[in-house]
């Protein structure tokens, strides 16, 4: 299988993605033995829930120090010093210090919603596909709602994918009032591109959660978190009706790779070039949460 190409927005140039659990990832999507494990065992919810509640153990701590050399993290980022986490799940969903992602100050602009490799749609209508071209998932079978499905079918949409060794929470892009989340039952795949070259679907049928944020210069802005393999569960920690700010807090990804979705109605948004430009080659671009990927229009 090929490398997996991104676009670091800081460093302007393409980088090669170093993949936790590549050999693993790579065996199960991509051998015939690893496609059976995986309809077995992977997909499954009871799989995940048991890595996860491993990652739990007190053990698991020897593997931070490690993990943050292996993958070049900057400690200095933690709200809490590495000591002080008791297992690797306290550490995979560590809080950051507010200065380590601050929060762009335009009030017109939208703030990328987490740390991770981003991929836009600007017209629903007109996507000739994600990662491959050709292939697109039906946004009906996202939402799991007919009605949203037509509301949204010319709107904008962002795919954040959260890889392993990212910042895993989750926030706000814009200022507004959430409402309750929906839970959207299915399987566990895989989200990383090696997964989803073979089939983007994989976002549609995954366990998911959906959220309405009613604001008052975009719209109604929809927010889904995807589950994926490994990931012990989707943490919301917002308060539903109460209003949030731009970059406040929903929620955190225990274990695993993740992703989420932000769709806007149409003609609300404009992203910015270089988000667009990246997506336009089916190749992701590297931006962390906060920071600016759009404007009202």
């Amino acid at each position: 299988m090929d490398e997996i190409v991104y676009y670091d927005r800081y460093h302007e140039k393409t980088c090669v993605e170093k993949i936790y659990g590549d050999k693993a990832l790579r065996w199960t999507y991509g051998t015939l033995g690893g496609r059976i494990s995986l309809n077995l065992l992977v997909k499954r919810a009871l799989f995940s829930h048991w890595y996860g509640w491993k990652m739990d153990r007190p053990s698991t701590r020897r593997k931070i120090a490690a993990f943050i050399q292996d993958y070049g993290l900057d400690a200095n980022e933690f709200e809490r010093q590495v000591d002080d986490f008791a297992n690797f799940n306290e550490f995979f969903y560590r809080k950051l210090k507010p200065e380590a992602r601050p929060i762009d100050p335009d009030p017109s602009s939208i703030a990328f919603p987490a740390d991770g490799r981003h991929l836009c749609v600007p017209d629903l209508s007109q996507c000739d596909g994600l990662f491959v071209k050709g292939e697109m998932f039906d946004l009906a079978t996202l939402l799991n709602d007919k009605h949203l499905s037509e509301q949204y079918a010319q709107g904008s949409l962002l795919l954040s994918r959260l890889c392993p060794v990212d910042y895993h929470r989750f926030h706000f892009p814009v200022a507004g009032v959430p409402g309750s989340t929906r839970q959207i039952n299915g399987p566990l795949y895989s989200v990383n591109p090696i997964a989803l070259c073979q089939n983007i679907h994989i976002l549609t049928t995954n366990k998911r959660c959906l959220t309405e944020l009613e604001t008052e210069s975009f719209g109604k802005v929809l927010l889904i978190e995807i589950g994926a393999t490994c990931v012990g569960s989707v943490c919301q920690t917002y308060a539903e009706g109460v209003r949030v700010a731009k970059g406040d807090e929903k929620g955190y990804f225990r274990f695993g790779g993740s992703s989420t979705i932000t769709i806007f109605e149409p003609g609300r948004i404009q992203f910015d070039h270089d988000l667009v430009e990246n997506s336009r080659r089916n190749r992701e671009l590297y931006a962390r949460f906060g920071d600016h990927m759009g404007v009202s229009i």
